[in-house]
C-alpha cells in the first residue's frame, strides 16, 4: 500500500510570533514554484499557533504541541481541542518524549487524549521511543509495545487508521545520535507488525509511521526510501526555512 509522506516540524519552545513571521515569509518566497509531494506541516507553541493561521499557505498543517483532554475545566496553564480547532490546528503532538520526562505524562493521560481527539475529528501524532539506557539494555521492542498497547486501548480501528505514530528514540534527540536508516526501519516494522497483532493488517498498512531524532536534510533520504517509514518529526533542522524545504524530499 502506498502511504503519502508526511514530515512535521517540531519546534518546540522555540520562536515568538516576529520570529514565526519571519519564517513563513522565507519559506514562502522558497517554496515558490517548487512541487512538492509529501504532506508538511508545522507543530508549534500556542501563541505561535494563530500566526500560522493568520499566514497559512499552500497546504502547510498547523499543529499543535499538546493538548488537555477535557472539553473545558478547571485547568489552569492547558489548552481544549475545541481551542485549537477555533484556529484551525488539525493535527496534535501527543506523548512526546519530553512531555513524558519532564512533565510525567502518563501513558493513561495520553489514551485520553487520543480519545478526546479521535471524538473531535483531529488528528494525533503518537509518539513512541526508548531511552538510551532501554535501548542498550535491548529493551526496545518492549518498551515501545508497551506505549503503543496503554495508548490505544479502546481504540477503534477506523481511527488508528488515521493516526501518526512516530518513533523517536529519546537517545537520538537533539545528541547528534542517529539511529541507522536500516535501525529505524527495523523498529517501525516492529510497530506496524504490532499495529496487525491488535488490529488487522489492513489497519496496519494504513498507518502513517514517521522516524524522529537527529533528521537533517542530508540523511533524511535514506530513511524515507525504507518501506515502513512514512515521514519524520524534526526538531533543530525544521527551525530554519530552508533546511526545512531541504526536509521536503
Amino acid at each position: 500500500m502506498s502511504r503519502k509522506h508526511i514530515i512535521i516540524g517540531n519546534w518546540k519552545m522555540y520562536k515568538n510570533m516576529e520570529d514565526t513571521k519571519i519564517f513563513l515569509n522565507q519559506f514562502s518566497k522558497l517554496i515558490k514554484g517548487k512541487v512538492i509531494k509529501c504532506d508538511y506541516g508545522i507543530a508549534a507553541s500556542y501563541t505561535n499557533l494563530p500566526v500560522l493561521k493568520l499566514n497559512q499557505f499552500h497546504n502547510l498543517i498547523i499543529a499543535a504541541q499538546n493538548c488537555h483532554y477535557e472539553p473545558e475545566g478547571a485547568f489552569t496553564g492547558e489548552v481544549s481541542i475545541k481551542m485549537l480547532k477555533d484556529i484551525n490546528v488539525s493535527h496534535v503532538v501527543i506523548g512526546h518524549s519530553e512531555r513524558r520526562m519532564y512533565f510525567t505524562e502518563t501513558n493513561e493521560a495520553i489514551n485520553k487524549k487520543l480519545h478526546a481527539l479521535f471524538n473531535a475529528n483531529m488528528i494525533p501524532v503518537l509518539c513512541c521511543g526508548e531511552s538510551d539506557s532501554e535501548y542498550e539494555a535491548k529493551k526496545t521492542n518492549d518498551i515501545i509495545k508497551n506505549q503503543i498497547l496503554l495508548a490505544l486501548a479502546g481504540i477503534k480501528s477506523q481511527h488508528v487508521t488515521k493516526l501518526i505514530i512516530a518513533y523517536e528514540p529519546i537517545w537520538a534527540i537533539g545528541t547528534g545520535k542517529t539511529a541507522s536508516a536500516v535501525e529505524a526501519q527495523t523498529v517501525c516494522k516492529m510497530i506496524r507488525d504490532y499495529i496487525t497483532e491488535l488490529y488487522d493488517e489492513n489497519t496496519a498498512q494504513k498507518v502513517r509511521i514517521q522516524y524522529g531524532g537527529s533528521v537533517k536534510p542530508e540523511n533524511i533520504k535514506s530513511f524515507l526510501e525504507q518501506p515502513d517509514i512514512d515521514g519524520a518529526l524534526v526538531g533543530g533542522a525544521s527551525l530554519q526555512a530552508e533546511s526545512f524545504l531541504g526536509l521536503l524530499v
